[in-house]
């Protein structure tokens, strides 16, 4: 049963004071520019930046009005929004262990550090974190931590005895009945989670009732709820229960049109997680073109490469008898996101990386928007997905997630234009943060 927490931790090993710099404006010009509106981009602009704010998108050449100014040449350049990562996992993984003992805030800010430095400029660590995430999360949202802005759902909602696995730590929920399940979403409540997280999968599994009162608990202390979900029986009863957001894409069948008419009623959101199931397949039995990239290399944890490449690996996936079951999914994975997509039902950009080794935290966010688009999805709408759909789904888009006049400065430049390439998002020229060049 969980307790209110009352701790005292010392973050001086993530905490650090934010020298103050001069006020001196940045103009970079003559810019490719997508907003991540979903709108058209804008060739030949000019971005003027102001403290931490964009304060204005103007035609190249255009006088500015701000005077001395710094100036930076950006001919070529293409600019797009920091992404957000709706579904993620922080502190879980160190080397080739998932394990919660590695949440420290010393492997949680190292983690924070990567996804920035791979353009992810919030994250969402959806309910597997430890009692000192909400400290952490207090540190980052006041500008007292580096890396990416951390938003948490602290501790998720699982099956006694079932998902999610024991590997994920004691904090993680298991009531066995309704009122168990409400009193400990009441003291979640008392922490102030960003979300609520609830796993419904797998054998045993967590019973309508026990997450129906977990989600209308939520929902008394404004707290949106998301869910982990594989069947589309599942995804019926949960959004029928009132569930948020459907955290990976419905994998067993083809959705209905009851399915998406009631998620859109509801603004129910579908984060479809596609690269978990490409990153099943893609190890092991096969070499997909980027896994010599030192893009995707650099993302790895330590150990991780080697263990990739190993005999001991390949066996193991040749041996898989859940393959024929996992190559369907993806299928139907990918089909059930058109369909979301073609209907207008709200969707955010999410990976789970940092769940698994082999979902490399800061590359699977970039593959996420590679597979969207290999299924004729244009670039626009798919950079809106990892940008402003995040942002609207954790309330924050009128600060983040676009980049507008009166809007936080959280942006990459690129080197090429991923509306003619989507992998162009992965040659990052520098990576920008509330007005500041990070790298």
């Amino acid at each position: 049963m969980l307790k209110p927490m009352f701790l005292s931790v010392c973050l001086s090993a993530v905490c650090f004071h934010i020298n103050a710099q001069d006020n001196t404006a940045v103009i970079i010009k003559d810019v490719t520019l997508i907003d991540g509106s979903g709108g058209a981009a804008r060739s030949h602009v000019s971005l003027l930046i102001k403290d931490d704010t964009i304060a204005a998108v103007l035609p190249a050449g255009t006088n500015y009005p701000t005077k001395g100014a710094e100036e930076i040449n950006g001919s070529g350049k293409t600019i797009m929004p920091l992404m957000v990562d709706a579904h993620s996992h922080l502190g879980l993984l160190k080397g080739t262990e998932i394990a919660a003992a590695n949440f420290t805030p010393d492997n949680v800010t190292r983690q924070l550090n990567q996804y920035l430095s791979y353009g992810i400029g919030t994250v969402l660590s959806l309910g597997t974190d430890q009692p000192t995430g909400f400290f952490m999360r207090d540190a980052s949202r006041a500008g007292m931590m580096s890396g990416a802005s951390f938003y948490t759902a602290g501790f998720g909602f699982g099956a006694p005895r079932g998902t999610p696995p024991v590997a994920f730590g004691p904090s993680i929920l298991r009531p066995i009945n309704a009122d168990q399940a409400l009193e400990e979403m009441r003291h979640l409540a008392t922490l102030k989670p960003d979300f609520v997280k609830i796993w419904v999968d797998g054998s045993p599994k967590i019973l309508p009732e026990i997450y129906r009162a977990i989600i209308a608990e939520a929902h008394t202390h404004n707290i949106k709820v998301a869910a982990h979900v594989y069947y589309l029986e599942d995804a019926h009863q949960l959004v029928d229960a009132g569930v948020d957001v459907l955290a990976h894409s419905i994998r067993d069948q083809e959705v209905d049109d009851a399915l998406i008419k009631a998620m859109k009623q509801k603004n129910v959101y579908y984060i479809p997680t596609l690269c978990i199931e490409d990153f099943g397949l893609s190890y092991g039995l096969v070499s997909p073109g980027w896994f010599t990239d030192p893009f995707f290399m650099r993302s790895l944890e330590p150990g991780v490469w080697d263990m990739l490449n190993s005999d001991d690996y390949r066996k193991k996936q040749e041996g898989d008898t859940d393959k024929a079951r996992k190559i369907k999914a993806f299928a139907i994975a990918k089909r059930n996101f058109q369909k979301m997509d073609s209907a207008g039902v709200k969707i955010a950009m999410g990976t789970d990386s940092g769940a698994q080794p082999v979902r490399a935290q800061g590359f699977s966010e970039h593959r996420e928007l590679q597979l969207m688009a290999e299924l004729g999805i244009p670039a626009v709408k798919v950079i809106s997905y990892a940008t402003h759909g995040g942002a609207a789904l954790l309330g924050i888009d009128a600060e983040t997630g676009t980049l507008q006049p009166g809007k936080k400065a959280d942006f990459m430049v690129l080197d090429a234009d991923p509306q003619l390439d989507i992998r162009a998002t992965t040659n990052i020229s520098s990576i920008w943060k509330n007005g500041k060049q990070i790298q």
